[in-house]
């Protein structure tokens, strides 16, 4: 079979959403000082994303928070194919899979029951590993770290990632909440960085800029994140004007699920056939993608091992 990407596939029952955020994500420096970040604001997106799967509202604000920070720190990064983040934990949320790719197109997948009880992002997901990826696709070799979940926040267990894993300076804040214009979700990123060419200016002084920044950063809310009349330069000159701050060109986001009815029609041959009479109604099979939970109607004559 021909691969059909998804947008283009006629043969689904639900409309696959057509959404850009073309200001999803703000890159911004400060001049003369070591320090680089990204405002993440969804939009949107968010809530078109999160209301797409039946899960609990505990399971969608983490879900937020992960796909705010894979667009955040994807943009940070010069690769070709999908940078994700993976979680699995022994608590109520198993799984967490976000990633976003070099086109800022992203997708998740969250594993739950169906209630949760409120709580911090630790108790959702337990003990367990936290992982990035890079995959530039085949004939490539894959970039992964991987780390125990320490931290209470999904911010604090990144922040960590990147301390013990990249041994790499980062300071981030994750929102994601329910408003009354729907779910939003985005993010702040701030990472220290050599001045150009490798040469700092200081050891005091990059850490004084450093600590600096992050306290500026710490004092943005989710009403002014979320505040639709506030544009993305406007905030980040308001939190960093005091400190020379370069607002660069904005990154577009999007819902980019890479599903396609030949790669779910090949994973249907691989079952008995037996298996498959017993999935067909009245002479359909359908399969659901867990990314974007968009479903896939297939005859039943269609799929033969």
């Amino acid at each position: 079979m021909i691969e059909t990407p998804a947008f283009l596939d006629t043969q689904r029952p639900d409309e696959v959403p057509d959404l850009v955020i073309s200001h999803g994500i703000t890159p911004f420096h400060l001049a003369k000082r070591p320090v680089r970040g990204r405002l993440v604001r969804l939009g949107k997106l968010a809530d078109i994303m999160l209301t797409r799967h039946d899960i609990p509202d505990d399971g969608r604000i983490l879900a937020g928070e992960a796909l705010s920070l894979v667009a955040g720190l994807s943009a940070g990064l010069k690769f070709k194919g999908s940078f994700s983040l993976q979680i699995k934990g022994d608590g109520p949320v198993s799984m967490l899979v976000t990633d976003c790719t070099d086109a800022g197109e992203l997708r998740f997948y969250l594993r739950s029951p169906d209630t949760l009880e409120t709580g911090s992002a630790r108790s959702l997901l337990g003990e367990g590993y936290f992982a990035f990826t890079i995959d530039q696709g085949a004939h490539t070799e894959r970039h992964q770290g991987i780390v125990a979940l320490e931290g209470e926040t999904l911010a604090d267990m990144a922040m960590h990632y990147f301390a013990t894993s990249e041994q790499h300076q980062c300071w981030m804040r994750l929102y994601c909440e329910k408003t009354p214009d729907g779910w939003q979700a985005g993010a702040l990123l701030l990472e220290k960085i050599a001045e150009e060419g490798g040469i700092s200016s200081g050891a005091d002084s990059d850490e004084d800029a450093w600590e600096t920044a992050s306290v500026l950063g710490n004092t943005l809310t989710s009403a002014e994140l979320f505040d639709p009349k506030l544009s993305a330069t406007t905030l980040i000159e308001r939190l960093f004007g005091s400190q020379d701050v370069i607002v660069d060109r904005p990154r577009a986001v999007s819902l980019g699920c890479r599903c396609n009815r030949a790669r779910l029609a090949s994973v249907l041959s691989t079952f008995p056939e037996d298996d498959l009479d017993h999935m067909a109604e009245e002479g359909q099979i359908t399969m659901n993608c867990e990314f974007c939970n968009v479903g896939f109607r297939f005859d039943r004559t269609e799929i033969a091992r």
